[in-house]
């Protein structure tokens, strides 16, 4: 009977550590991107945030008018980036990138990063949306 009493209590201590966990959640790319409104900007590094579930790489952005926009761009999860060689020191303040990729649907001064192009010529994948377009038409705006 003791024996009995114990296990049940361990199976519900358990039972209620498991239902405490957080739940996951994830949008897709439709949800806050437009892939009908590609666009490509060059600016520089103001800031990486190498954080789950997305990424995210902050750059200043000069206009047409000559005006400076800090822009925002969602990346993939660090651990897919750091395999394909970005980190802090990759991406560090002052470096200067091109970003092929698609605007939000807001139209506000943040994006979806399909490719990021680096001073060296390197261009990478930093996307993590599965169901993101792969490729953004060059020269788009």
């Amino acid at each position: 009977m003791k024996n009995t009493s114990r296990i049940l209590s361990i199976i519900g201590l358990a039972a209620l550590m498991i239902s405490s966990l957080p739940a996951a959640a994830h949008h897709a790319f439709s949800a806050e991107f437009d892939g009908d409104k590609p666009i490509e900007v060059k600016g520089i590094v103001t800031k990486l945030e190498l954080i789950n579930p997305h990424s995210w790489l902050y750059l200043d952005v000069k206009g047409a008018d000559g005006k400076i926009t800090n822009w925002g761009f969602e990346f993939g999860a660090p651990f897919s980036l750091k395999e394909k060689g970005i980190t802090k020191a990759t991406l560090a303040p002052g470096t200067v990138v091109n970003i092929s990729g698609f605007r939000a649907k807001s139209g506000k001064d943040f994006g979806y990063a399909v490719t990021t192009t680096l001073a060296d010529g390197r261009s990478i994948k930093t996307g993590g949306a599965q169901d993101a377009p792969t490729t953004a038409p060059a020269n788009a705006r």
